[in-house]
């Protein structure tokens, strides 16, 4: 065995914290609970044994902020795992590791290139940089109305717009696991001295075998982020940024992780990242394998059941670019007969203790990942083979069918430079220059909320942003669908916030 699989196979920060354990310490230092001592009875069997580990930054178990001993050893195996020069462990979850990108790319008033359909937290980094977005739409997909990627033309028509534009900042893949390939979009920006940014959230798992899509990373960003616990196995809001090149500040990256992360880290979060690069590294392949193994038996299954269809994997990635790559873990259904809505259908599935991911409205996302088993997904075909039966007498008692495809708001392909400045939104809310009025009265004015249907969290408004006719029809479609809505009274008023 080579010395560096011997190191693949350690796991040294959570070997540190089961030694220190082991010793049966007294603890004369944070947290209070005293390693699950002050738990009461009814949390024993269920939080006992983390908390027996949960540390803080004593003799031995590193320091996040000035990493030098388990930790930095530990991102360091990252690094070589995932393919980046240098990883930074995540105990916010890829939003602070977005906070951090922007942030250091970008100071007050500059302009940077993004993607529309981006995740809330690329936006508070917006607002916390003072920095301006030019937003470059997505493509839609015509077989689903769902927004995907961006187009490359459309990319460097920005940059002859706007060539003072720091870099490019892309989410690949979307919550739906669709993407492209990003080698023209690092080549293109590279290419001009900037960078590319990539929200790889949805896929930490990419590169790891031949029938996922290759990593961010193998095709040149500069910084990625990626959620380790969306589809591996580390605890939620366990995340990893990466970098690669000379083109990134690493050190503005470390200083800014020092401002936004805490500073007393969660040492179960940051173990549970060095468990899962382990698995990756030893097992990542044989391991995908087995995850899509499941998969596929349900796919077939799922074929069987004429009510409801789904977009394969040969449908999504096309000749045009709306998709280039589509992760197989992904699978978003829908009823084919066009009697039930995907709220219904989410709702009839949870009727049955099968819980979803998301609904958009008129599908449901189901993620299955390589730690999916093969009883939970005959759980979910036996669930919706029970719908099937249903489903034929309720279509007889529907007056009007439903629309399988979403109705997506209609965005320029390259916006003018919008600034964010948290400091002017904060004075606008002191001010209380605003009002409230009816979603067609809002119509042509200023939103002063930032409207995010969640999950995914992908804002449909920002603040400033002018409210078009055709956002305001997307947005009730939304509400009359069920969807919740962060950021905004909306989905409980039906009313937006303006300025005045």
């Amino acid at each position: 065995m080579s010395s560096q699989h011997a190191k693949q196979l350690r796991a040294p920060l959570f070997e540190a914290m089961v030694a220190h354990h082991d010793r049966n310490p007294a603890s004369f230092h944070v947290p209070g609970h005293k390693s699950g001592q002050g738990l009461l009875d009814e949390g024993t069997s269920f939080l006992k044994t983390v908390m027996s580990i949960d540390y803080t930054e004593i003799t031995g178990l590193d320091d996040l902020h000035h990493a030098e001993g388990v930790i930095r050893e530990a991102e360091q195996l990252a690094a070589d795992c995932f393919g980046a020069e240098e990883t930074y462990f995540l105990i916010g979850g890829s939003t602070v590791g977005n906070l951090a990108m922007i942030s250091a790319v970008c100071g007050k008033d500059d302009i940077i290139l993004v993607q529309r359909n981006v995740h809330k937290s690329v936006i508070h980094g917006l607002m916390l940089a003072g920095a301006k977005a030019v937003f470059i739409a997505p493509g839609i997909h015509p077989e689903t109305g769902v927004a995907t990627s961006l187009y490359i033309e459309d990319v460097k028509q920005a940059l002859v717009l706007y060539p003072e534009a720091k870099g490019l900042f892309i989410t690949n893949p979307n919550y739906y696991g669709n993407g492209v390939n990003l080698k023209p979009f690092a080549e293109l920006m590279h290419q001009q001295g900037k960078l590319l940014l990539v929200d790889e959230a949805h896929g930490a798992h990419y590169g790891f075998h031949h029938e996922v899509p290759a990593s961010a990373l193998s095709q040149g960003a500069d910084a990625v982020v990626q959620s380790t616990h969306k589809m591996l196995t580390a605890m939620t809001m366990g995340a990893m940024l990466h970098v690669q090149g000379p083109r990134i500040d690493r050190r503005a990256i470390q200083q800014l992780l020092a401002m936004l992360q805490s500073s007393s880290p969660s040492y179960p979060i940051m173990a549970s990242l060095d468990l899962a690069r382990k698995r990756m590294h030893i097992e990542g392949r044989n391991w995908l394998d087995h995850g899509l193994a499941v998969v596929k038996e349900f796919r077939s299954l799922l074929d069987g059941l004429t009510v409801f269809g789904y977009h394969p994997r040969e449908i999504l990635v096309n000749q045009s670019q709306e998709v280039q790559t589509a992760d197989p873990f992904k699978i978003a259904i829908y009823d084919a007969t066009n009697t039930l809505s995907g709220t219904e259908l989410k709702e009839r599935l949870e009727a049955q203790n099968c819980f979803v991911e998301m609904t958009d409205g008129r599908q449901v996302l189901l993620v299955f990942t390589p730690a999916s088993t093969r009883e939970d997904m005959l759980r979910i075909v036996e669930a919706l083979t029970n719908i099937c039966l249903d489903v034929p007498i309720q279509k007889k008692e529907l007056q009007a069918p439903i629309s399988n495809i979403l109705k997506l708001p209609y965005y320029t392909p390259i916006s003018s430079p919008v600034a964010f400045d948290m400091k002017d939104i904060s004075k606008a809310s002191r001010d209380s220059v605003f009002s409230q009025v009816s979603v067609q009265g809002a119509v042509g004015k200023r939103s002063a909320d930032m409207v995010i249907p969640y999950p995914p969290g992908i804002p449909y408004l920002y603040p400033g942003e002018i409210i078009s006719a055709s956002v305001a029809e997307a947005l009730l479609q939304l509400a009359a669908n069920g969807i919740k809505f962060q950021g905004t009274e909306f989905g409980q008023t039906q009313k937006l916030k303006i300025y005045t």
